[in-house]
């Protein structure tokens, strides 16, 4: 037990150097002890606390040492440092992500306004036969049945007759039918898919089944390109997904049919969900520290950005076909990607592609003007001297993966659900289609911007619990509150407020659906914050081998999410989207209260350092409430140090003495470069 202590303080003495841990060199008397040479990794997982000192601070800098060593480990982070931690390669990574994710929201809200309300007729041009100088209006009124209240039916029409004009006008029309030739949209004002494919008087599920689509990409992509990203690598996924874009995003403006639309914005979906894993993965492990949150966060903002440029264009354009080529012309310029996007050294170097990762890195270094020293570059290795394996499987059979999936599974699902709970009630407040868009869009920038600081104050951990539970109370309220409709008496079948309190009645419906769509814009505020922070934790809890593979299967619950919404909010059980909203919540932010906090905390590569990793980063969290951190790591060692020193001072040199008398009664001599 001794021994263990005098190997915690040859490691990290400022007077006693090297890359192993060693037995105590000397003391006063000039004592030689035998070196023993002990790889870091196995240092720190001896290092221990002597059974005879009992001082509970101790133990907890100790622990603190522990998780200290893993950073100073992490032989890639020390090479990003020298390469530059966030110089002109670094900032011209992040801005490659710029246009893409601009056009992910485009291509992902499209079809908010592909299926604007339209008022069909039916067409009734064979009455046009019998006299061509009809007007529009004469027409109408002759061949369309009306309504009680006087307008005309939109999906009947009388049968057509073989009549002169005269007898129709003396005798009318009586017989009525479904619409024979299809319909006609004399009110509306732009093109969409409704008038494009008649999705009218029966066919309006086929708006839901478009949703549907996509949302059945997501998933299959979420779990296709997840496993293809740690397989083939973060470039060439991306590049499929830009590929993706081009061909089923901008391609979308030439289908024929509705069913290849559908079958276009299925694929579309697959490639949004690849990109966003990829990129999230690329900028994870090309960059260090805050600058890895603050990028992710950056292409967020865009990604927000993306949906007001896709509302303006439709506002401007007149025909759903024009906005998919002008919104979509952006993605061609993206194919100079294939020369200027770079591959992940982490993911090279675990692959055996270690010639690939340091060519890389040299190239960074040469963009930022800085030179990696040789010394530092020859320490880059294959983790284990072998390529580094890992399969889906081991989501279940390695704990702690598991443990992140399962939770960051559950908040993903909770935000999915929350976040399209809130999108269909702020449709029925009647609120128009564009600010629907605008002001969520609007409101989500500051809100991503204000994670930069959240993150900084609070943490990964702390800062999804808070901005994940103010969402889902928003979402809460809004589903408890009544909708602002006025009470009255029922009179004659129909609801007549009370003489006297008409007008406040009025007015307290007005304020309350004022209120509601307050709420729903500051729900989604945090759902948008919590999406973000959501990103950045999930990708620095999950190990290099299997980061993609696991962000894309916490993506699977995103999409269970937007359908379960979808489902039950059409649900005659008004207590069943509560229930539902309360239970996932509590549970996602009970299970995320477990994980541990990854800020400051160095990136795992495989499975085997990632497992000792969540071990030291579980036990720091528990030092931190004892330990007084000054802010500097060296304060930190030396407290253990002088702690040490000075709890068994006499204690070592007495053993070291004892020691020292053993190895001259048998005649053997220390040798420091004896192993």
């Amino acid at each position: 037990m001794k021994a263990i202590i005098t190997r915690a303080i040859g490691t990290q003495h400022p007077l006693i150097s090297g890359q192993g841990s060693c037995l105590l060199l000397a003391t006063e008397n000039n004592c030689k002890v035998k070196q023993r040479y002990h790889h870091p990794s196995e240092t720190l997982n001896q290092l221990e606390v002597p059974e005879h000192i009992h001082s509970p601070s101790l133990e907890m800098l100790l622990r603190r040492l522990r998780a200290m060593e893993a950073q100073q480990d992490d032989k890639f982070a020390s090479i990003l440092d020298v390469v530059g931690k966030f110089g002109t390669f670094q900032r011209r990574l992040v801005a490659l992500t710029f246009i893409p994710n601009i056009l992910l929201a485009f291509f992902m809200f499209a079809d908010i306004f592909m299926f604007t309300a339209q008022k069909p007729y039916c067409n009734t041009s064979w009455i046009l036969a019998i006299d061509p100088n009809l007007s529009e209006a004469e027409q109408l009124n002759l061949t369309l049945p009306r309504e009680p209240n006087g307008s005309f039916q939109t999906c009947l029409m009388y049968l057509p007759v073989a009549w002169d004009l005269d007898s129709i006008i003396q005798f009318g029309l009586n017989y009525t039918v479904s619409c024979q030739d299809g319909w006609i949209y004399p009110e509306t004002k732009k093109r969409s898919l409704v008038n494009e494919f008649d999705l009218v008087c029966g066919k309006e599920s086929n708006m839901e089944g478009v949703q549907t689509m996509f949302l059945a990409g997501l998933l299959i992509g979420s779990l296709i390109f997840g496993f293809v990203s740690d397989k083939l690598g973060r470039y060439p996924t991306i590049l499929m997904s830009l590929l993706g874009l081009i061909i089923f995003g901008f391609g979308a403006a030439f289908v024929n049919t509705f069913h290849q639309y559908l079958f276009f914005r299925f694929v579309v979906s697959q490639a949004l969900v690849c990109y966003a894993i990829s990129s999230v993965c690329l900028a994870t492990e090309w960059l260090v520290g805050q600058h890895r949150a603050h990028a992710i966060i950056l292409e967020h903002c865009f990604f927000s950005m993306g949906v007001m440029f896709l509302t303006g264009l439709a506002y401007i354009l007149p025909h759903w076909r024009l906005l998919f080529l002008v919104g979509g012309a952006p993605v061609f310029p993206l194919i100079s990607y294939i020369w200027m996007l770079p591959e992940s050294p982490r993911w090279l170097m675990l692959k055996g592609k270690l010639g690939a990762a340091k060519r890389v890195l040299c190239y960074a270094a040469s963009v930022n003007e800085k030179t990696i020293p040789l010394s530092l570059l020859d320490k880059l290795q294959l983790p284990g001297k072998k390529v580094t394996k890992a399969s889906v499987l081991d989501f279940y059979n390695n704990r702690h993966l598991r443990k992140v999936t399962l939770v960051m599974g559950c908040v993903w699902f909770t935000v999915g659900y929350s976040y399209f709970t809130m999108s269909l009630k702020l449709k029925d407040f009647g609120v128009n289609i564009n600010l629907t868009q605008v002001v969520p869009g609007l409101m989500e920038v500051p809100a991503r911007l204000c994670c930069i600081f959240l993150l900084e104050l609070m943490g990964r951990k702390w800062s999804l619990i808070l901005t994940l539970f103010q969402g889902s109370l928003m979402c809460l309220l809004i589903l408890i509150l009544p909708p602002g409709e006025m009470e009255g008496e029922q009179m004659g079948g129909s609801l007549v407020p009370h003489p006297r309190f008409r007008w406040a009645e009025h007015y307290l419906a007005i304020e309350l659906k004022s209120m509601m769509v307050l709420m729903i814009v500051l729900g989604e505020f945090s759902l948008a914050a919590s999406a973000s922070v959501f990103f950045i934790y999930t990708a620095e809890l999950l190990p290099t081998v299997l980061r993609a593979t696991g962000l894309g299967l916490v993506s699977l619950a995103w999409a269970a999410g937007a359908i379960s919404s979808l489902v039950v909010i059409q649900q005659k059980l008004t207590f069943l989207p509560i229930f539902l909203c309360c239970i996932s919540a509590f549970l996602a932010l009970f299970l995320c209260s477990l994980l541990p906090e990854t800020q400051d905390q160095p990136l795992s590569d495989t499975l085997e350092h990632y497992s000792l990793q969540m071990r030291n980063v579980a036990e720091e969290l528990f030092t931190k409430e004892v330990v007084v951190d000054d802010g500097t790591d060296e304060v930190t060692k030396n407290t253990i140090l002088n702690s040490m020193i000075q709890k068994s001072d006499m204690d070592i040199l007495s053993n070291v003495s004892l020691q020292d008398a053993s190895l001259q009664g048998r005649g053997e001599e220390t040798d420091p470069l004896n192993n």
